[in-house]
């Protein structure tokens, strides 16, 4: 049985390499997902996001390996960040920002199979949030995305260049949530050595 990976199936996406930004097609994706609001370093919100995904990320990789005879990796942790005004994520403004927390899946794991993994981890474990899991489909098709290494609080100039120049000078203009992919785990990595995935969708201009 060979495991499907998504860093080894999507290498320009979750292993992308280069200083700047480049233009990437991004398929349509399937993610457990939490929805929430305010700053990741201080909202019980979203701790209680992540402490219900991973659980039920688990449970799927091992029910989908024994019943389906279909093993993969559980994928990193991705963020879609959300807010009225785009300019709130160069300044900042943690506390204004709409989040929603994601564990990419594999295009078999369908609606049932995730409300069986809610059902087992609620069975062994009281968990907060665990209501709050679904299953996300995304279509982000032609996105803007970079390798950013380094603080998470260091990306606020590198967004700006993306939003004030790069995208203006190729008459592109937003097209869906700024979306983060998190290559290393932040409790064990020193901030100026994480490595996250900065992507934006994107569209032509009209006009």
């Amino acid at each position: 049985m060979e495991k499907f990976d998504l860093k080894r199936s999507y290498p320009e996406l979750y292993a992308p390499r280069g200083s700047d930004f480049t233009l990437v097609d991004v398929p349509i994706m399937h993610y457990l997902a939490v929805d929430g609001h305010g700053d990741p370093n201080t909202s019980p919100e979203y701790t209680q996001a992540l402490e219900s995904l991973y659980p039920v990320a688990y449970t799927l990789k091992f029910s989908s390996k024994d019943e389906l005879d279909a093993d993969f990796t559980v994928g990193p942790l991705e963020g879609l960040w959300r807010a009225e005004d785009p300019r709130v994520f160069t300044r900042g403004e943690k506390n204004t920002w709409d989040w929603t927390m994601l564990i990419a899946q594999p295009e078999w794991i369908t609606p049932e199979m995730v409300d069986s993994a809610l059902s087992s981890v609620s069975v062994k474990k009281k968990v907060p949030g665990l209501d709050q899991v679904r299953l996300l489909t995304l279509s982000e098709g032609l996105s803007a995305q970079i390798l950013h290494v380094g603080s998470y609080d260091s990306e606020a100039p590198v967004l700006r260049r993306l939003h004030d120049s790069w995208m203006p000078e190729r008459r592109l203009t937003f097209n869906g949530d700024h979306h983060e992919v998190y290559l290393n785990d932040p409790r064990r990595t020193a901030p100026e050595k994480l490595r996250t995935v900065l992507r934006q969708p994107v569209r032509p201009e009209i006009g």
